[in-house]
């Protein structure tokens, strides 16, 4: 009788622990999604901005675009693009900093900072 009840316990302790676990792994995948998305737009707006008849301020609205139709812009608030030079190639460089969430994606959060980089078509 000394063990009556005690699977309710057991039940209660353990599901706790694989509930914690659960959320946790959800939360890097949201984490890791948006950390990879980031990446992406940015790359991809360095690439169209690169391009013969575009110009900076085009890969700009494009990695805001990307970011905003992927996450919602409240993740595309800061994104600049410049133009330098490496190895007397012209270099396009977007980047973008996004807040990286914690507690989902409304929490607050430490900020995401990401780049892309295209040599620019002549």
């Amino acid at each position: 009788m000394a063990e009556r009840g005690a699977a309710v316990v057991d039940f209660v302790l353990v599901s706790t622990v694989v509930t914690v676990m659960f959320l946790a792994l959800i939360q890097l995948a949201v984490v890791l999604h948006v950390r990879n998305t980031v990446a992406d737009a940015a790359s991809s707006a360095a690439r169209y901005g690169a391009l013969a008849d575009r110009t900076a301020p085009d890969a700009e609205e494009r990695a805001r675009l990307l970011i905003g139709s992927a996450l919602g812009s409240g993740f595309a608030q800061d994104v600049a693009a410049t133009v330098s030079s490496s190895n007397g190639i012209p270099v396009l460089t977007v980047s973008v900093k996004a807040p990286l969430p914690l507690l989902g994606l409304w929490g607050p959060g430490q900020t995401l900072e990401m780049s892309g980089h295209a040599v620019i078509d002549p």
